[in-house]
């Protein structure tokens, strides 16, 4: 049998500006290769927000938010289609490994298909192999990147 849900586990729900302080905490715990700056960060907040192509969904709970998930929509011809980019994915350390990630990218997945139409859905990660091949990723591709400033 499943794990109960308590009044207690954290709701998913679309962000909203007034997130902005515990998604700013969120995206510094989870950058490896830059320093988030704050007044970036609410530029680039305010953006994806007003963007019906991109995805911002948060894991919010009496105590305040434990998780989000930030992705996005974009053409490609060789997918024939769309293609969802599941560009970030973090849920805090004291509860990881009890589902919350599953399910803000099972969340972010139907919304890929029935918002966007995406034909198939790409990560780029450096930490979380087992967890994307525990829920159905197959690994695809090299990731290259060059720094322009």
């Amino acid at each position: 049998m499943g794990r109960m849900q308590h009044h207690t586990d954290p709701q998913l729900r679309p962000a909203v500006p007034n997130d902005a302080d515990e998604l700013f905490r969120m995206a510094q715990l989870l950058a490896t290769s830059a320093t988030p700056q704050r007044q970036t960060f609410d530029h680039l907040l305010t953006e994806i927000l007003a963007d019906p192509h991109q995805y911002l969904l948060v894991a919010a709970a009496p105590t305040g938010l434990s998780g989000y998930l930030y992705g996005l929509i974009h053409p490609a011809f060789h997918a024939n289609g769309k293609i969802a980019w599941a560009e970030e994915l973090f849920v805090d350390p004291d509860l990881r490994g009890a589902g919350l990630g599953r399910k803000l990218m099972t969340d972010f997945e139907d919304w890929a298909k029935q918002v966007g139409h995406a034909q198939y859905i790409a990560v780029a990660t450096r930490r979380a192999h087992d967890f994307y091949d525990a829920i159905g990723f197959a690994e695809s591709a090299t990731y290259f990147k060059k720094t322009l400033t």
